[in-house]
């Protein structure tokens, strides 16, 4: 599909994201102005205060967004999962340059204007409304402009936290290695950011008294931006599913990783409570150990993981091979330290799967991981932060194996190491065995003949108050999917381009689910 096929069959959804984006910048921005211009204005006031205060803006809009993100989640009434942390996180962002811009706006009020309006019997607050905002609200808009295009911007990482927008597609088509999502994410947010940019230019300009004659088209343009944005509103509910109203009597909110597998589990674990009757909120695409915190904080009931990162990456244990045992300690600790249960296993296992290219491979008969050392040293690996990170990953992996990479290993956005492995970028990458680009993208799978990597079995975690509700569903979905059966799941939503939820309904009607 091209992409103006692709942008053909996927209008509804780009403007419903393109609405979500829109109110995140103009929610946040709002909030921003509200806090930040009488604020500013307070700064003028007192100007001891304008250093600290700055310093802790210029502060915040350092702090690597996703970090800060992450550092939200977990805080009671303020954190947790969607569009509110991302709101905060925005807002926070757009401080420096609205708080700023008034301070500057304002003090940058020639003197004498000042003392004339004194003169004339003019009471401070009479002079702040009447002389200095107007003649500082050029400025003040400008720092308002900047901080609308910096939330366009840091807005689409937001969908790492399940708040939505265009970076919905960003992140899917980084994981689903798909042009089309990437470029309709990527080009929306620019148009957006552009758009946004220019429509806010042409108001600032309408209240420089030195343009005065242009304010009618200025004015003219800016009614159609307004415009421009409620269609995208309008439309953006075109064809928006309606659900059966069941009459639920409970509500489960389901998450995923940000990734396709732990996306299709979660989607299949939806579908089948919405069939018993239950509803059903939807928080996908959650970056990092996002998931676990949310569920700790009481913002997810149940999401899907894997035995071998809870033991490890969660739980800070060594990696063991005992399959059950790992099982067991995760089950047991989850109990008792973050009073969350452990569903059966689903029957299949994601293991930590060691890529080569496949044409690589055949040319130098590669079978296991130890054929590839004697011949790696000059290679260039690269893996995922996660991998590189954890328990189980690189140190302990290259160590067990001997390799001694002349180059160091990139680390890298685990979905971009698929990428830059099939272009010659990577020699060697750290993947999932069950995930649908292996076979997609043409790579080959090398064998862990030493044993390194503990087992992950795929399960469900969830919050001991919604166990017993779960448990139908758990005990219906045990030992239900095989490892072939994942992988062709994958591969038809990575692969074939199939809708996760599409893939998922049509795996349960298969199954007589």
């Amino acid at each position: 599909m091209n992409f103006f096929e692709f942008l053909k069959q996927n209008w509804a959804e780009l403007l419903a994201l393109t609405r979500e984006h829109l109110l995140l910048v103009f929610v946040s921005t709002f909030f921003a102005v509200l806090i930040g211009v009488p604020l500013g204005i307070l700064l003028t006031r007192r100007k001891l205060l304008q250093t600290p205060v700055l310093g802790i803006a210029n502060i915040l809009q350092t702090v690597p967004s996703l970090a800060l993100f992450g550092l939200l989640i977990p805080i009671a009434y303020i954190g947790g999962i969607g569009a509110k942390t991302a709101i905060i996180a925005l807002t926070l962002y757009s401080f420096l340059p609205i708080i700023r811009n008034t301070v500057t706006g304002i003090s940058g009020v020639d003197v004498r204007t000042r003392e004339a309006a004194t003169a004339m019997g003019m009471t401070d607050r009479q002079i702040l409304l009447m002389v200095e905002l107007p003649l500082s609200a050029p400025v003040i808009l400008t720092g308002i402009r900047v901080a609308v295009v910096i939330a366009v911007g840091v807005a689409t990482v937001a969908a790492a936290v399940g708040a939505g927008g265009l970076g919905t597609y960003i992140f899917r088509g980084l994981r689903q290695n798909d042009n089309n999502l990437l470029l309709a994410g990527a080009i929306s947010s620019a148009l957006l950011a552009l758009f946004l940019d220019f429509a806010l230019g042409q108001f600032e300009k309408s209240f420089d008294y030195r343009k005065r004659a242009e304010s009618t088209r200025r004015k003219f343009i800016a009614v159609g931006a307004t415009a421009l944005i409620l269609a995208i509103f309008g439309f953006s509910f075109i064809q928006k599913p309606k659900t059966k109203d069941q009459n639920p009597t409970e509500t489960i909110r389901v998450g995923s990783k940000d990734f396709t597998e732990s996306i299709i589990l979660a989607e299949i674990l939806a579908q089948l409570l919405e069939k018993r009757g239950i509803a059903v909120e939807r928080q996908f695409e959650l970056g990092g150990n996002l998931a676990h915190d949310a569920l700790r904080s009481n913002n997810l009931d149940v999401y899907p993981e894997y035995t071998g990162t809870a033991y490890t990456a969660i739980l800070k244990q060594k990696p063991i091979t005992d399959t059950n045992r790992v099982y067991d300690e995760t089950k047991q600790s989850y109990a008792e330290k973050f009073d969350l249960s452990l569903s059966p296993p689903l029957g299949f296992s994601n293991d930590f799967a060691i890529l080569v290219r496949g044409d690589a491979a055949r040319k130098n008969n590669l079978k296991t991981i130890s054929d590839v050392v004697p011949i790696s040293k000059n290679w260039q690996a690269g893996f995922g932060q996660d991998f590189m990170s954890r328990a189980d990953g690189y140190q302990g992996f290259a160590k067990a194996y001997g390799f001694n990479f002349t180059k160091q290993p990139r680390e890298m956005d685990l979905s971009l190491t698929y990428k830059a492995l099939q272009s010659g970028e990577l020699d060697i990458i750290a993947g999932n065995s069950t995930d649908g680009l292996i076979s997609a993208l043409d790579l080959f799978q090398l064998a862990d003949d030493k044993k390194y990597f503990p087992p992950y079995q795929a399960v469900f975690i969830t919050r001991n108050d919604k166990a017993e509700i779960l448990r139908e569903t758990f005990e219906k979905l045990t030992n239900s999917i095989s490892t072939d059966e994942m992988r062709r799941l994958n591969f038809a939503v990575d692969g074939e381009k199939l809708a996760p939820k599409v893939a998922a309904s049509d795996w349960l009607n298969a199954k007589g689910f």
